[in-house]
């Protein structure tokens, strides 16, 4: 009777320490490429996001900002409870953005904190 169920046992791998070595050394590539990733694409990524963040909880009146859509205006009215401001857009136009939208502030009324005002001479 033929045994067509049963595969004929050929030469298997040497088991113990040798074998699992092997399949480790297999995925040392995948962890290179996604180490490489990490610090060349996402972290960056992460590190401009927080700075993002930071900026638009600073938002101030004065400050000239860059919405998604390609408007630039300045900043009216911010209210940090809020998740609406008011941009001048041009002379007497002002309208509401939320401040998710705003991509990024171009200048900032914030004084430096480096920023030293030389003393009055007499």
């Amino acid at each position: 009777m033929p045994d067509f169920l049963i595969s004929p046992a050929y030469a298997q791998s040497v088991g113990g320490a040798a074998g699992a070595l092997g399949s480790y050394v297999q995925f040392l590539p995948y962890v290179l490429v996604f180490g490489i990733f990490y610090f060349l694409m996402i972290r960056p990524q992460q590190q401009k996001q927080k700075q993002l963040r930071e900026s638009l909880s600073k938002l101030r009146r004065g400050d000239r900002v860059l919405t998604a859509g390609g408007i630039i205006g300045l900043v009216r009215k911010t209210d940090a409870d809020s998740d609406e401001v008011e941009l001048e857009i041009a002379p007497n136009v002002r309208v509401q953005v939320l401040r998710s939208t705003i991509t990024s502030v171009l200048t900032s009324t914030e004084k430096p904190a480096n920023d030293v005002t030389p003393a009055p001479k007499s």
